[in-house]
């Protein structure tokens, strides 16, 4: 019994000893492995990382200055799309003037239609009235100017001195004032203004000039230079001589020059000049309204309208202002 015992444990430690060792040895045998390839292994490893790193970094650094890129060209698209959206809107805007501008100018061509249409019949009558006053006046002497009243105590010359009147007109102009004054052998004050309410002598402004022979010789002697701005339209000559001179106790007489009456409503002006120059108790005007027109513009073409509402306005401011219209016939002095 104790001799098989002794036997199995004897060679129980044999084979521990053999298997210990070979477990040893492997181990051994397999750190040696791991610690020869193990640099090799790391040093690919780390080389193929940073490679990578490095390419991303690349590839990183390219996408962000394509994204600069992008940003700034989104930026100018941006801001050009903003400036487009304004100059569209200016456009809509400048249209929607043009439509309305357009509009108004054809409502304006009927309306010049109809108004030709309207001043040419004037103009037909107008011309038969003025040959019929001419007429009727031939016989009279040129010293009463077409048998003008000279009642009167002051006179204002309100004279047409746009650039018509002045080349074509302006000796005729000479003349006739010339007469109006020799009608006038005495007054107690004279007065000269432009169409525009502009004084020929700025140290009479507002104030009657007093008669005396030299006063005339100067007057005339001004008017023959005297060469202020025109807008060819004797409305606010007109409306500024009633307005300061008009005078209860006065007896005033004026004297329009012109050619011209160019825009404007010539109800307006009568309406106007009806409420400046009140009629007395005795239903006479303390302003008698005398006009002399002068035929510039017959011979213009496309201005006869222009003379044709001058006429008109001035044959009825005359007749409601107690004075006489004439329409020459000639500019020769």
């Amino acid at each position: 019994m104790s001799r098989t015992r002794r036997r199995d444990i004897d060679i129980f430690n044999l084979s521990f000893l053999d298997v210990v060792s070979c477990g040893f040895g492997a181990i051994i045998l397999l750190l040696v492995i791991v610690k020869i390839g193990e640099p090799r292994v790391i040093e690919r490893l780390t080389v193929d990382l940073s490679g990578q790193v490095q390419k991303l970094e690349q590839e990183l650094f390219q996408i962000r200055g394509e994204t600069s890129v992008l940003n700034r060209d989104l930026t100018e698209k941006q801001q050009q799309l903003s400036v487009s959206r304004e100059k569209l809107a200016r456009l809509k805007g400048s249209l929607s003037d043009i439509k309305g501008q357009f509009a108004n100018m054809q409502k304006e061509r009927d309306a010049q239609a109809i108004i030709e249409g309207q001043l040419y019949s004037a103009q037909q009558n107008l011309t038969e009235e003025m040959r019929r006053l001419l007429k009727s006046r031939q016989k009279l002497s040129s010293s009463r100017i077409g048998g003008v009243p000279v009642d009167s105590e002051y006179i204002i010359f309100i004279i047409d001195t746009s650039g018509s009147m002045n080349q074509f007109a302006w000796s005729l102009v000479l003349k006739k004032v010339s007469e109006v004054l020799k009608v006038y052998p005495k007054v107690r004050g004279i007065q000269v203004m432009n169409d525009m309410g502009e004084y020929m002598f700025q140290a009479y402004s507002g104030k009657w000039i007093p008669d005396s022979p030299s006063r005339r010789q100067a007057i005339n002697q001004r008017l023959a230079s005297w060469r202020p701005f025109s807008n060819s339209s004797p409305v606010e000559g007109i409306e500024a001589a009633i307005s300061r001179f008009y005078a209860k106790d006065k007896r005033i007489s004026l004297y329009i020059f012109g050619d011209d009456f160019s825009q404007g409503s010539i109800e307006k002006v009568i309406n106007t000049v009806n409420r400046l120059n009140r009629a007395d108790r005795s239903g006479k005007h303390r302003v008698r309204i005398h006009a002399i027109g002068f035929p510039v513009l017959f011979n213009v073409s496309g201005m006869n309208s222009n003379a044709v509402r001058f006429a008109a306005l001035m044959r009825k401011l005359a007749e409601n202002n107690d004075g006489t219209f004439v329409g020459l016939n000639s500019i020769r002095p």
